[in-house]
C-alpha cells in the first residue's frame, strides 16, 4: 500500500506540521528514498527540536545517503533533545550511532 501519496496531499493541503513530517519521512525512508526522507524530517525537526524520534530517523536517512557526518550530526542534536525530555533509552540509541559513525563511515543503524 502506498503511504506516501496521502500523507503527501494532507501536506499539500496545508496541514504541515511535525507528526505529518515524521509519518512523510519514515514513509519516504521505508520506500528506499533517503533525500525526501531526509527533507520532511528536516522540517519535522524545525517544527519541534524536541522530537527525538525525528532527529534519531533523521540521521538513519543521512547514512541511507551516504552523509556520515551529517548523520553524526543529527543523532548529537536528538542526544540534546532526548536528555532534555529525559529519553533515556533514545538517547543511549544515538549515543551507540555516533560512535559508529565516528569510527566507521558505513551505514550501521538499523
Amino acid at each position: 500500500m502506498d503511504r506516501i501519496t496521502p500523507l503527501e496531499t494532507m501536506l499539500a493541503a496545508g496541514k504541515d506540521n511535525s507528526l505529518l513530517r515524521y509519518g512523510l519521512g519514515q514513509a519516504y525512508l521505508d520506500d528506499g528514498q533517503p533525500t525526501p526522507a531526509i527533507t520532511h524530517l528536516r522540517a519535522c525537526v524545525a517544527h519541534d527540536a524536541t522530537y527525538s524520534a525525528a532527529w534519531k530517523l533523521l540521521g538513519k536517512a543521512y547514512m541511507a545517503a551516504g552523509d556520515t557526518a551529517a548523520a553524526a550530526d543529527a543523532w548529537r542534536h536528538g542526544i540534546a533533545a532526548a536528555q532534555g525530555r529525559g529519553d533515556k533509552q533514545a538517547e543511549k540509541e544515538m549515543t551507540v550511532f555516533v560512535r559508529r559513525a565516528e569510527r566507521s563511515p558505513g551505514p550501521h543503524p538499523d
